[in-house]
């Protein structure tokens, strides 16, 4: 009874296995249907190939009778050349035109895929680390090319080829093809079984193969950490450790290959030894011709070929269901801040921005509370307070960065909900400590994002944000490379290229999120004036650690614990001699 229960409760999971496996084809094969026409020429030339494989075990009988035993010479040459040609022709075409859609499959799914991931809502890249999606996107998606191109259209070539093949062997002997046929239910079991652990390895070793490049992506980019505190032999052995489980899963999936192989020949040892001696039998008892039993042998051990063949091909489709199930689960994931369908272009904005009750929350962590704020045109408001307090997220809910949990944001009198994100972000500059620059020209990191800019507005920028002595002594000026991430520029270099950037956006909303912190004195004294250049006639926002970027403030809030605690100009905050004056006595004591 317990067996029964087993059996059924197998049975049942089975069934729920396929229908996922057959739904993420179906979603695959959304991604084939714009290459059904070379799909279908591929598949005719693939019956193309069905057919000679079929002719040739066929025309064994009249080789034999006729051109051996009669001796007929234009026979002898006709038929292996008709059959080369043909097959040769049909193998090319379906070849290439497999190929060709396979290739612009991935490019699909991949341009799918980057385009999601631009859509998803910064709370994602937070909390997933740059590696994982790198693998995902290059790894993952290449292994999806052989599950739906060659694993897929080599199904269909040996189903082809075995139906073809079939009507071979039962041509030439009813009975014989029965007996034969009897045998292709015993590899069944074994081929869901190999499938199984196939899946199962292959998307253990694609979550690996993410875990290492999330490991090179983060070393690499500390690499000057590394060397400074000499632990390159420490990584030397992480990364060994994480390559080395990455290969043990791999020999998995070589173990589960390397033993699907010897049982399939098993079966098919078994079953053509038992038809040679049955058939030799009804040669010897004149039942059938030498011609005739050969054909059938020819026939029956090609189509042992398609069988086995369908066993690779199954290894290969799960490898790409494993991975197929890791873009989708990226693909599926829905963005935390969206455009609302009634949202609207947001006017050139006059930059009056109003927080009213807002409040704010990670997951069930409350990081902001209660917030009631309004920033009149053009002011300039410091954001003081201790880390953590929750300065940078009030300031990342402007640009919808992130939405607020309760209440609202509004800027000259529309919620930011109610915009469309690409006209409020057009309207805000971001200057930060974390610089971004790209592995690309001075001109093109300056003027990213921005159409359409004329010499004198770039120039003009380059000389409002002090950077034009620095861009004349490089060798290439404004074409000249900066390196990945900037490095080869100095900290004050790149960040007056980040403030020369926002100059030229002309943005009336701008946050300064500690854009001095990180600097030497003689580049803070640089940057402090283009970021004079920068503020004026903009509604400025700071969060600094500099006296005098606090002081000179038109007003200072002190946010502690998610709450603001102090609002005011400098004056009046100093003579309360609460949290203001105790954060400003610590400003002044760290220069």
């Amino acid at each position: 009874m317990t067996g029964i229960v087993q059996d059924c409760g197998s049975g049942h999971f089975m069934a729920i296995e396929f229908g996922h496996a057959f739904n993420i084809y179906k979603r695959l094969l959304h991604y084939v249907k714009p290459y059904t026409g070379r799909l279908v020429i591929a598949s005719v030339a693939m019956l193309g190939v069905a057919a000679t494989s079929a002719a040739s075990a066929l025309l064994i009988k009249n080789v034999l009778d006729d051109v051996f035993i009669n001796k007929n010479r234009q026979l002898l040459l006709l038929i292996p050349a008709a059959i080369i040609i043909f097959r040769g022709v049909c193998r090319y075409v379906r070849a290439y035109l497999m190929a060709s859609a396979g290739v612009r499959m991935v490019r699909d799914i991949r341009n799918d895929l980057y385009r999601h991931l631009h859509r998803l809502s910064m709370s994602y890249f937070t909390e997933t680390p740059t590696g994982t999606l790198m693998s995902r996107v290059t790894y993952d998606v290449s292994m999806i090319q052989g599950a739906v191109t060659e694993a897929l259209t080599g199904a269909i070539r040996d189903v082809f080829m075995i139906l073809a093949l079939a009507g071979v062997v039962l041509y030439r002997s009813p009975v014989l093809g029965a007996i034969s046929l009897l045998a292709a239910p015993l590899a069944f079991y074994p081929l869901v079984q190999f499938g199984r652990r196939m899946k199962r390895s292959s998307r253990k070793s694609q979550e690996q193969m993410g875990d290492l490049t999330k490991l090179m992506q983060e070393k690499i980019a500390g690499i000057g950490l590394v060397k400074a505190s000499g632990t390159e032999d420490e990584e030397l052995e992480r990364f060994k450790t994480h390559n080395e489980r990455m290969v043990g899963t791999f020999l998995k999936i070589q173990r589960v290959q390397a033993m699907s192989s010897p049982v399939m020949e098993l079966i098919g040892a078994f079953s053509i030894a038992l038809i040679i001696w049955i058939g030799g039998v009804m040669v010897i008892d004149g039942k059938m011709t030498v011609g005739e039993f050969f054909s059938f042998l020819t026939a029956l051990m090609m189509l042992y070929e398609p069988i086995k063949h369908i066993n690779s091909v199954n290894n290969m489709i799960q490898q790409g269901l494993a991975a197929a199930e890791r873009v989708f689960e990226l693909l599926d994931i829905s963005p935390d801040v969206t455009d609302a369908p009634d949202a609207v272009r947001l006017p050139h904005a006059q930059g009056k921005i109003q927080f009213k009750n807002v409040s704010f929350r990670y997951d069930k962590e409350w990081v902001l509370r209660d917030i009631n704020l309004e920033i009149d045109s053009g002011m300039k408001l410091a954001i003081v307070g201790t880390s953590g307090g929750g300065k940078s997220t009030l300031i990342n809910l402007i640009p919808r960065f992130y939405d607020v949990t309760e209440g609202s944001v509004e800027i000259d009198g529309y919620d930011v909900r109610s915009v469309t994100q690409k006209s409020l972000r057009n309207q805000i500059s971001v200057v930060s400590q974390e610089i971004v620059l790209f592995n690309d020209t001075i001109k093109s990191n300056i003027c990213y994002g921005i159409d359409d800019v004329s010499d004198e507005k770039l120039f003009g920028a380059i000389e409002a944000a002090y950077a034009q002595d620095f861009i004349n002594s490089l060798p290439g000026g404004v074409e000249t490379v900066v390196g990945e991430r900037g490095t080869r520029l100095s900290g004050g270099q790149r960040q007056r290229l980040s403030i020369a950037r926002a100059i030229l956006k002309e943005s009336p909303i701008l946050i300064l999120d500690e854009a001095t912190s990180s600097l030497d004195t003689e580049s803070e004294s640089l940057v402090q004036k283009a970021l004079d250049n920068l503020i004026a006639e903009r509604t400025t926002l700071i969060i600094a650690h500099r006296i005098s970027t606090v002081t000179n403030a038109e007003r200072i809030i002190v946010i502690s614990r998610g709450r603001i605690v102090e609002s005011g100009p400098h004056n009046e905050l100093i003579e309360l001699k609460g949290e203001y004056s105790r954060l400003y006595s610590l400003l002044v004591e760290n220069g």
